[in-house]
């Protein structure tokens, strides 16, 4: 179902992606609206899933997670039980950020966030005991130029 957002709702959720502990005043007086409009149109977003859920964003190295992996992932099995498996594997591992398949010769691309290459190592060794992969190539981020959690609305 596409849930029709107009232009006040993406001012709203501009806001709330640029800092969502603002109080409803704060963004009703930079949208232009009043308090209770803000808050239904939240509210409605909320409920048509357009608001997925607030959260905070911490920053990995003062937890020191400072090495990021990106996985690239080919396999030989497509199997539904395989993928079930696979799928379980990654999502039981907090040290995936994200996982994408893909289209093309790699069928799926991880960003794995860990201490450093021996974590990334035990992290790779976990996995390969649970779910049987062909190929895996890992790319350590040197630099991370841009990351953003805000959709351009």
């Amino acid at each position: 179902m596409t849930v029709r957002v107009d232009e006040l709702d993406r001012k709203i959720l501009a806001e709330l992606q640029r800092d969502a502990s603002q109080s409803l005043d704060e963004i009703a007086k930079t949208v232009g609206s009043s308090k209770t409009p803000v808050w239904n149109r939240i509210r409605k977003m909320r409920e048509a899933g357009v608001i997925r859920q607030q959260t905070v964003i911490v920053d990995p190295d003062a937890l020191g997670l400072e090495a990021c992996f990106f996985v690239l992932i080919r396999t030989s099995e497509h199997e539904a039980e395989w993928q079930k498996r696979f799928l379980a594997a990654l999502r039981a591992r907090p040290e995936v950020l994200e996982a994408h398949r893909l289209a093309g010769e790699i069928d799926y691309i991880l960003k794995v966030r860990v201490a450093n290459a021996r974590a990334y190592d035990a992290f790779y060794q976990a996995l390969i005991s649970e779910v049987r992969i062909f190929n895996v190539t890992a790319l350590l981020s040197m630099e991370e130029i841009k990351s953003t959690t805000v959709l351009p609305v």
